[in-house]
């Protein structure tokens, strides 16, 4: 993180980034800087929302390069990132630096309806 920004600051700052230009779906996967924060000791943040006519998906990314991250720096962050949601861990591969995470919000009324 840049001097001495707080892990709800940096949050803060992501999801105002996030919030201002959600990603149209389908995304295009290049993010630009201001949805990335890496802290004193290393860990490296991302977060991105994305959008399509229907839904909106909240998306957290966090890696290191020494080692995976913890339940409990992620959680920190999710619960600053993806408030009032239930973010759910996607499957990553085995020996991986990294951990994704992911909440859905789906709008029913704008849905097409199924066949």
């Amino acid at each position: 993180m840049e001097g001495i920004e707080t892990v709800e600051a940096a949050a803060r700052r992501l999801r105002a980034a996030a919030e201002a230009r959600p990603m149209k779906l389908p995304v295009n996967r290049r993010v630009d800087e201001s949805h990335h924060a890496v802290t004193a000791d290393g860990l490296s943040v991302w977060f991105t929302i994305q959008v399509s006519p229907h839904s909106r998906i909240q998306e957290a990314v966090f890696e290191r390069t020494d080692r995976m991250p913890t339940d409990d720096e992620c959680q920190r962050w999710l619960r600053l990132l993806i408030a009032g949601l239930e973010a759910t861990e996607a499957p990553g591969l085995p020996g991986a630096m990294t951990r994704r995470f992911e909440a859905f919000e789906h709008s029913p009324n704008q849905e097409a309806p199924l066949a």
